[in-house]
């Protein structure tokens, strides 16, 4: 075990509008399992998908280390975005977590009440259903290990109405899935717990371990 914190590393992405405040607890229990822990920070909301990608870039140049990856929401897009343009020589496993892979019904709503500015800004694009082209490439496509965490726990009757779909209240669990994946797991969980839920954070580091969640 000793072996695994010196030489390998889980960087922690946080989720559209987050701070790296909120993935304490999740590196605390990860630190616990003997895995060294990195967490980058970015101004999601004003920083489009590809400066997102350049700064973890920045962030993670000359680590040497195999490096393992965990993406809350958002976060899940920029591992994509960052691993397209920057995967590492020695790249470990990756896990997201209630990412809209395939955008988010929400986010169209916004976007159709002409709200997308204010609310969403720069991320609106990666956010949407509808994408555009320049969004679709710079996600790439997942040749990686990939586990994919979805919740299906919605705390608004008003998402169940919008998604008409089992969703963790801001994605739809359809939405999570992305082609390549490695493995998918739902879990009776909401989209803002996902990364403050024991039960998750035992999956996320099965899943680092040994390549498929537990069942």
């Amino acid at each position: 075990m000793q072996g695994r914190t010196a030489l390998e590393s889980v960087v922690l992405l946080h989720g559209f509008g987050g701070h790296p405040f909120q993935t304490r607890l999740l590196a605390r229990r990860l630190k616990n399992a003997n895995f060294d822990v990195r967490v980058i920070g970015y101004p999601s909301w004003s920083w489009p998908l590809d400066r997102i990608a350049d700064h973890v870039h920045l962030q993670l140049a000359g680590d040497e280390r195999r490096l393992h990856f965990v993406g809350h929401s958002m976060g899940g897009l920029i591992l994509r975005a960052y691993l397209t343009r920057y995967k590492p020589a020695r790249l470990g496993r990756a896990v997201m977590l209630g990412t809209p892979n395939s955008g988010s019904e929400l986010a169209d709503l916004v976007h159709d009440l002409g709200l997308h500015g204010p609310i969403l800004n720069r991320a609106g694009p990666c956010l949407r259903t509808r994408r555009p082209t320049s969004v679709d490439t710079c996600l790439g496509t997942v040749d990686y290990p990939l586990g994919v965490i979805a919740g299906d726990r919605s705390p608004n009757p008003l998402a169940n109405i919008i998604f008409h779909a089992p969703n963790d209240g801001m994605v739809s669990v359809a939405a999570t899935h992305v082609p390549g994946q490695t493995d998918h797991l739902v879990m009776p969980v909401q989209h803002a717990t996902l990364i403050y839920s024991r039960p998750v954070a035992n999956q996320i580091i099965h899943f680092l371990r040994t390549g498929e969640f537990e069942r």
